[in-house]
């Protein structure tokens, strides 16, 4: 096939631009991103701007409907193949208004963005106990029905490494602070091997921690674990691979 000089795939939003709140396609552009999830096309679910004081950089507010187990994410569709499109790497900076009745998920799935629930498609945590529902996914998980509910947690499925379904297992010790910011980083191997970083200190590296056969889609996701609008604020999203020459 022939090549050219754009080699890396590359997506970016410093989240500079609005989300109408009450948009209600089921699935929206949002510049090098779509906007998706459960309950996404629910006239109280979007992204906002202006949400952080200040504002500095642009900052995005990803707002869940009131609904138990709607999701709002900011990703991709499904486009990134680990075997074929060299080391993945995802970034994003975030910060949580509060670490109650809420999860979250950063991260690779092969669930489509348009119908994506945390806890129905791809993973969920309650008490010790890690749900994996998706067959392929890897990613970076905190939930407030955890014991240890503030705790970012690495979860995964569907490469060579066995599934771990004890929480206290894949509980990477850096908490979530409500009102901190931090930042999610996964690099993803062409082996399969995995890396999670958190401000740019490595937490945890596992081979065969993701297929290299499986397409999946990216996805920044906050989900509502009850009856109130739920919230997370991104300051940046990214995410860059090599490009299959072969398609």
């Amino acid at each position: 096939m022939p090549q050219g000089e754009r080699g890396i795939v590359e997506l970016f939003t410093d989240f500079t631009t609005e989300d109408n709140i009450a948009e209600t396609a089921a699935t929206r552009n949002y510049g090098d991103f779509i906007i998706g999830g459960d309950g996404s096309e629910d006239v109280d679910s979007g992204v906002i701007t202006g949400a952080a004081d200040p504002n500095l950089n642009g900052v995005g507010r990803l707002t869940t409907t009131n609904e138990d187990k709607h999701t709002l994410l900011v990703g991709t569709n499904i486009m990134w193949d680990v075997g074929l499109m060299g080391t993945i790497m995802a970034e994003c900076r975030i910060q949580l208004n509060n670490l109650d009745t809420k999860e979250v998920f950063f991260g690779f799935s092969d669930i489509d963005p348009n119908i994506l629930s945390i806890e129905d498609d791809v993973v969920h945590g309650a008490g010790t106990t890690i749900t994996n529902t998706a067959s392929d996914f890897v990613g970076f998980l905190l939930s407030a029905d955890l014991t240890d509910d503030e705790d970012w947690h690495a979860v995964y499925n569907g490469g060579s490494a066995s599934a771990v379904t004890d929480s206290t297992a894949l509980d990477l010790d850096d908490d979530a602070v409500a009102g901190e910011w931090q930042v999610l980083k996964l690099v993803l191997k062409i082996t399969g091997e995995v890396e999670w970083y958190i401000d740019e200190v490595l937490v945890k590296t596992l081979a065969g921690a993701v297929s290299t056969s499986t397409d999946l889609a990216l996805a920044l996701a906050v989900e509502a674990k009850g009856a109130a609008n739920e919230e997370l604020d991104a300051d940046y999203l990214l995410v860059r691979g090599s490009r299959d020459w072969t398609v």
